[in-house]
């Protein structure tokens, strides 16, 4: 099918690209006064139908579901660039961005109106590059100022956004710009001692669609540019300015392509357009009553969903201020937190731990923080004392994924230690459905989810995502959940993580939890490993917190005893290593595990 998709001012037909409809789904950028393709390559990409060709399920027809979500206000016909103009208007001078670079302990300022500047230069240097409308530009960069210009740039010069953390390599690197045909890469001269720069450079002569590398942070290698100088030191908006209101993306197109850590499996590019994402935004700020007086700081990459999204796109939104860092140390994070007035941090649980530890250890005054949000694993319950303990603040849990965002969160009006119990409920009309695995589960299964932040679907891999949707657009997110008894939900584990013992689910969880607070356990993952005997052995798997003095598994089995847990869900087996291994984002890869010791 061909579905013709306008941007800009210029009178076009648009069709709602949905996400649980099938069908193979090809886009054509026709500009005004075009007859047709043509073979002319340059620095003017929109003198041709430009067309690309996507594999994620769409609706031809706008369905009801996504007039509602217009209706409800979780969609609208504005976008972030829109945002951008209203703060110019009515709060030029307040500062929209504020970073940090550890290298010389630079710190980056700008206000809405300089950011609206550097958003137009940025656009104009990628029509220069020669990108056309819906061509892909992959940045791999640490956080800084200019991701915020790229961000917001992409969206006005109308190519799909791809940012990839600082910590993949080439095998994963491969795949991604394979995947997306990515025109422009921008990546680093180094990072952790690896040769970014030349890294591009060789995938650049690998890949007919790779046409330019620009190298930060140091000369690249022969065939490449410099990234700041070329994209900041010349004023592309004088020479391409004129362009940029028809080729700018509107708030259904295709716009973000965020690709998953990949625990078990290759990684797969997630594609939002801005509306998925503003209804996200818009969710979690009514869910905490965010306003313009937000300062938002998230030790998340600020090239990853949490980044982009909540840590740049919700205070852009409301006009509040963007402040982060490359430096990820708990006493940076703390130090930022406090020099800038920060009202709003989210930040992983394990990372939550070594703040509160460094906190403790040498308090800063940061009496502006309100808001202490934690989520991507289960948050023990002794995490809330110690939160109020050191900041004097409740901590609220959150769950989501790149698929969808925060999907749900606890309440200021849940009980005080709710996050410790529940991963909260539902925002931005989103809908949750459990599906029992057995009838012995006790109402644990399978979570499903549709609503206003699910994503458009997997680039160029339809049938990765049709096989997760069913025919009522339900997507099956993996996750095994139980209800919470107050409408919400708690994450329990992975489907593919499941543990079944006599035929009932192990409380994973919970046993992480329990075992997680012995004094000798730095960091345990709880696996199940086939037995012909029985359904599964549990296996406890720790990085003890002292190597001299590493536990034993009566010790666990103890602990889970005066917890109270069920002998039958006791660990059988234990393993011990001196970490676990993790994914970018933190998450234990309990594949690998369960392949070391099957």
């Amino acid at each position: 099918m061909l579905i013709s998709v306008g941007v800009g001012p210029f009178p076009y037909r648009r069709r709602v690209i949905g996400a649980h409809q099938c069908g193979r789904l090809r886009l054509e950028y026709r500009w005004p006064g075009d007859d047709g393709p043509s073979s002319r390559r340059g620095p003017r990409p929109f003198d041709r139908v430009f067309s690309l060709e996507q594999n994620w399920r769409a609706d031809m027809t706008m369905t009801s579901a996504n007039a509602n979500h217009r209706d409800d206000g979780w969609w609208r016909n504005e976008t972030f660039l829109d945002d951008l103009r209203r703060h110019v208007r009515d709060r030029p001078r307040k500062e929209a961005v504020v970073t940090r670079r550890q290298a010389g302990g630079r710190t980056h300022r700008l206000d809405f109106t300089e950011l609206a500047a550097a958003v137009d230069r940025c656009a104009g240097a990628l029509v220069e590059l020669g990108l056309r409308p819906g061509d892909v530009v992959a940045v791999q960069l640490t956080d800084r100022w200019e991701l915020a210009a790229l961000t917001l740039g992409c969206i006005r010069a109308g190519v799909v956004y791809c940012p990839l953390m600082k910590t993949y390599r080439r095998r994963e690197l491969d795949v991604m710009l394979r995947v997306t045909e990515a025109k422009v890469l921008v990546t680093m001269a180094e990072d952790n001692g690896d040769r970014l720069g030349e890294l591009g450079a060789q995938f650049a002569a690998e890949l007919p669609s790779l046409e330019r590398v620009l190298v930060a942070d140091g000369p690249g290698p022969e065939g490449t540019g410099e990234f700041e100088s070329f994209f900041f030191g010349t004023a592309w908006e004088d020479r391409h300015g004129h362009l940029l209101d028809a080729r700018e993306l509107g708030p259904d197109d295709p716009y973000l392509v965020l690709f998953t850590s990949g625990t078990t499996s290759e990684p797969k590019g997630v594609l939002h357009s801005q509306n998925t994402l503003y209804a996200a935004v818009r969710g979690e700020a009514a869910t905490f009553g965010l306003d313009e007086t937000l300062v938002m700081y998230t030790t998340a990459l600020y090239t990853h969903y949490t980044g982009v999204v909540q840590g740049m796109l919700m205070p852009l939104t409301l006009g509040g201020t963007m402040v982060f860092q490359d430096a990820k140390d708990p006493g940076d994070a703390l130090d930022l937190i406090a020099r800038h007035g920060v009202t709003f941090f989210y930040c992983a649980p394990f990372y939550l731990l070594s703040l509160i530890q460094e906190q403790r250890s040498s308090p800063r005054a940061i009496p502006r923080l309100t808001w202490l949000v934690s989520g991507s694993a289960p948050i023990p319950p002794y995490f809330i004392t110690e939160t109020a303990s050191v900041f004097g603040l409740r901590l609220y849990s959150l769950w989501g994924m790149t698929e969808n965002g925060p999907v749900t969160i606890t309440r200021p009006d849940d009980p005080e230690d709710w996050a410790a119990h529940s991963d909260g409920s539902a925002i931005a009309d989103m809908q949750l459905r459990i599906d029992p695995v057995s009838d012995l589960a006790g109402g644990e299964g399978v979570l499903w989810v549709r609503g206003p932040t699910q994503c458009l679907g997997y680039y160029r891999r339809d049938d990765l995502y049709t096989a997760d949707l069913d025919e009522d657009g339900w997507f099956n997110t993996g996750d095994l959940a139980r209800p919470d008894g107050r409408g919400g939900i708690r994450i329990t584990g992975r489907a593919k993580d499941m543990i079944l013992r006599n035929a009932n689910i192990a409380p994973v969880t919970d046993l992480e939890s329990i075992i997680g607070r012995h004094p000798k356990v730095d960091d345990v993952a709880v696996i199940g490993i086939p037995d012909e005997q029985e359904d599964e052995t549990i296996c406890a798997v720790v990085a003890p917190a002292a190597a001299d003095s590493p536990v034993r598994l009566e010790e666990l089995q103890r602990a889970l005893d005066e917890a109270g847990m069920t002998r039958a869900y006791w660990p059988q087996r234990l393993e011990v290593l001196e970490s676990l291994p993790k994914t970018a984002t933190g998450k234990t890869r309990k594949a690998e595990l369960r392949q070391r010791y099957a």
